[in-house]
């Protein structure tokens, strides 16, 4: 049985959380985000408790049970908080520029990559070698994220790349020079 699972949630001040037959839905001053439940997962929502139950009859229901708990935690804390994942990219030309709903990196390729911003998704610049991805769905700040970092990943001899900003690359010596 999972104990993340049967933890009980605290619904903050200004969120609201209504469950309809097998969908929760979690309303903040961010936005609104839902959650379709699997078979067997039951939500409890009183006042501002929630709590998730399974009727242990399924191996699946069990193997859920945390997995619903830990997904409308996010949800709640994305509506009322929100989620933002810094990038940094290092290079000699390396740069991040935003145009209207289309992220261009400069990576050192022949050309710039261009990548389509998702819906619900903000890009700030800090400078033009530092961005910051927020957003409410923990899952959709993430995943851009990896996607802009993908573009080239940091390597570990010169430390050129595109990095999180909390990423420590551990870096090589590389060859020396032979007597």
């Amino acid at each position: 049985m999972s104990r993340i699972g049967n933890r009980e949630l605290t619904i903050p001040a200004g969120v609201t959380v209504t469950v309809n037959e097998n969908v929760v839905t979690v309303k903040g001053a961010k936005g609104e985000l839902s959650l379709t439940l699997k078979e067997g997962i039951k939500v409890n929502v009183e006042e501002t408790k929630l709590t998730v139950e399974t009727g242990g009859k399924t191996k699946f229901a069990n193997a859920m049970h945390g997995t619903t708990n830990s997904l409308i935690k996010n949800m709640i804390k994305g509506v009322s908080e929100g989620y933002s994942k810094g990038l940094e990219i290092i290079g000699v030309g390396y740069r991040f520029q935003v145009r209207g709903n289309v992220l261009v990196v400069n990576a050192g390729y022949s050309h710039p990559v261009e990548l389509a911003i998702p819906q619900g998704l903000t890009i700030e610049t800090v400078s033009n070698t530092e961005i910051t991805v927020n957003g409410i769905d923990k899952e959709l700040v993430g995943e851009f994220a990896a996607k802009v970092r993908k573009v080239r990943k940091p390597e570990p001899y010169k430390g050129k790349g595109v990095r999180y900003k909390d990423e420590f690359i551990r870096r090589k010596e590389g060859k020396k020079a032979s007597k």
